[in-house]
């Protein structure tokens, strides 16, 4: 009963959510504003799946940024996790495809995230070389999930250099944000789902790099949110 009640009362949420999100992103389509405020709604499913999440932000983070956010991608439950540390001006940078997922794809559309297409290299390079210029201007600060799949279990995957590359063209930080482990640890069938932690770490600074540093800079964050994120995952197991 648990399960069938809690899968219902996810479902009404979303749908209420989505529907409002059109009414009023609508009114100012494509404002980056939307996103984190999409964002929050969506970390408040937390409660109803039994989930007791922890944010944590350095000190010295300016919410203006703007930053290259870095986060690691475990599963569907990010949409509830790691929602909950999108800062104010940060938009997402994703799969074209999203744009198909019925109702969701349009929202992710009008609230001001990024598209770029995959499958075609020439274009998104274009694509990160445009957001690169959005970034230098001053309008926002980008997300983006650097392992480009879901890790389903498997650890931290290698890292995609894309972001990298974004945040040295632009000359802004990046900004890596850890979430403790949630494979297999969120069941729909039980009250308490314990605790997730999410980490928002210490600016990076990328002004001065080349280019031929991406894949030095890529290899550097990749072994800090591992280590951090296996901290986090035993805090959280602990807890």
């Amino acid at each position: 009963m648990l399960f069938i009640g809690r899968l219902v009362l996810v479902m009404l949420f979303m749908i209420y959510l989505l529907v409002m999100s059109i009414l009023r992103f609508s009114l100012q389509p494509r404002n980056p504003k939307h996103v984190a405020c999409v964002a929050r709604n969506f970390s408040r499913l937390a409660r109803i799946l039994g989930v007791k999440l922890i944010v944590r932000k350095p000190a010295g983070l300016n919410d203006a940024g703007p930053y290259v956010f870095v986060g690691n991608h475990q599963n569907n439950f990010d949409l509830v996790t790691m929602t909950a540390a999108v800062q104010p001006g940060t938009v997402s940078v994703g799969k074209k495809s999203l744009i198909w997922v019925p109702i969701f794809g349009f929202v992710y559309w009008l609230s001001g995230n990024i598209l770029i297409d995959r499958n075609n290299k020439s274009k998104a390079v274009g694509t990160i070389s445009a957001v690169a210029d959005r970034i230098k201007k001053g309008h926002l600060s980008i997300w983006m999930f650097a392992e480009g799949t879901r890790s389903r279990g498997r650890g931290l995957l290698p890292f995609k250099t894309g972001a990298f590359h974004t945040a040295i063209q632009a000359e802004v930080p990046i900004v890596p944000v850890c979430c403790s482990n949630t494979h297999n640890k969120i069941k729909l069938n039980r009250w308490d789902n314990g605790e997730v932690i999410i980490e928002i770490m210490d600016p990076i600074a990328t002004t001065g790099l080349e280019r031929k540093a991406v894949r030095q800079l890529s290899s550097d964050v990749h072994a800090i949110m591992k280590k951090r994120i296996d901290e986090l995952s035993v805090e959280a197991r602990d807890a």
